[in-house]
């Protein structure tokens, strides 16, 4: 069963050939679809890496991973095959893709903390 915010089969083998080939050195590896997940939960939670479960390995590994695929442009590759692929069954219109990667700082206020109050009139 796909838990929250993970790959199901098909989304997985649409994206399993753009991932660059494993080298096998040291410790086995953990497998890309489990690391893939914990960067989605992350991603759509919202949390810190720290507070990424336990399930998808340790969040070391997969903000490492993270950071390798974005600077490698892997990242990239899966958003275009997607989207590409997306266009053509008519599920998005290519011309209205948006990532919104916005962020806006609330005030202080917002958060809970306590108003300054002026100087008292006589």
């Amino acid at each position: 069963m796909v838990k929250r915010y993970e790959l199901e089969d098909l989304d997985w083998e649409r994206i399993e050939g753009l991932l660059p080939a494993r080298r096998q050195t040291g410790r086995p590896p953990r497998e890309e679809r489990e690391l893939l997940n914990g960067m989605f939960w992350v991603l759509r939670s919202g949390a810190r890496w720290r507070d990424m479960p336990e399930r998808y390995g340790p969040w070391q590994t997969v903000y490492h991973r993270f950071s390798q695929w974005r600077r490698d442009g892997t990242l990239k590759r899966m958003a275009t095959r997607l989207r590409n692929r997306m266009h053509g069954e008519g599920r998005i219109d290519r011309d209205l893709w948006l990532v919104d990667g916005t962020t806006i700082r609330a005030s202080r206020a917002a958060a809970g903390a306590r108003k300054k109050k002026g100087p008292k009139s006589p």
